[in-house]
């Protein structure tokens, strides 16, 4: 396991050097259509290099990547690497801070070893199964809020309609990257995260089992365990917070 997590951090940590590399120097970009917003020749590079990387190293396992045309072939792997070669790349084009490098293991659907590295703030921040969770080496786990929470969601999110047992008395913030917040909530820097759009698995794989790592409790918009590499590899919401505050949003939002 310890070295699964070496190497999904030193995945991470490679991204972000391609990242930086490219940082403000105008790479190209076009539109993915279909919604999906823009991709650029920094994103593909990182893919095409953590493929290589990472499948190198361990060729039986499959691979899940937003760059990537997806093969169901991985459905037959035990051990699948899910893969965000940039995460937040409208904030990276933008010139802004706020983008990261999500890698994790998952096997059998569940993660294993993840990191997520976030280059223009010097962060790295990974988990393994039962080990803990990290930062720059560091220990980190979730806040234990009193008062007002802090939770990091989008404007739309604490719309009235998605909590049929009433919004949550909380202060709404909001950073680029969903991979970046489950970070910040696993360290303690914001209290919880939710969103009750569908979330790819790539955007939130390596965060889940940082935060449980952390000692929180991440789930659906339901409540149920989110399961990975399934054959649409999409979640229905994410709420991530500490075991209370999770609990006081799920009821909420389940009314």
């Amino acid at each position: 396991m310890t070295d699964d997590l070496e190497l999904v951090t030193q995945a991470a940590q490679l991204a972000g050097e391609i990242a930086l590399r490219h940082f403000g120097r105008a790479p190209r970009v076009w539109d993915k259509g279909q919604g999906q917003g823009p991709v650029s020749e920094v994103d593909l590079e990182i893919d095409a290099r953590l493929k290589d990387m990472l499948l190198g190293a361990r060729p039986d396992h499959g691979w899940l990547s937003e760059e990537t045309p997806d093969s169901l072939d991985r459905l037959g792997c035990a051990r699948v690497f899910i893969v965000d070669p940039l995460d937040g790349t409208r904030a990276y084009l933008a010139g802004q801070d706020g983008f990261a490098h999500p890698v994790c293991l998952v096997e059998h659907g569940r993660p294993v070893a993840a990191a997520i590295h976030v280059p223009r703030l010097g962060q790295t921040y990974s988990a393994a199964l039962g080990q803990g969770a990290f930062c720059n080496g560091a220990p980190v786990s979730v806040a234990a809020p009193s008062g007002r929470a802090r939770v990091l969601a989008a404007r739309s999110q604490f719309d009235a309609g998605f909590w049929p047992g009433g919004p949550p008395e909380a202060e709404r913030f909001f950073r680029p990257a969903l991979a970046w917040r489950l970070a910040l909530v696993a360290d303690g820097a914001f209290d919880a995260m939710l969103t009750f759009k569908p979330a790819w698995h790539w955007d939130i794989a390596a965060g889940a089992l940082i935060v449980e790592e952390a000692g929180g409790r991440v789930s659906d918009d339901r409540g149920n365990t989110l399961l990975f590499n399934t054959e649409i590899p999409l979640a229905p919401g994410v709420i991530a917070a500490s075991p209370v505050l999770h609990a006081e949003l799920l009821a909420r939002r389940l009314g």
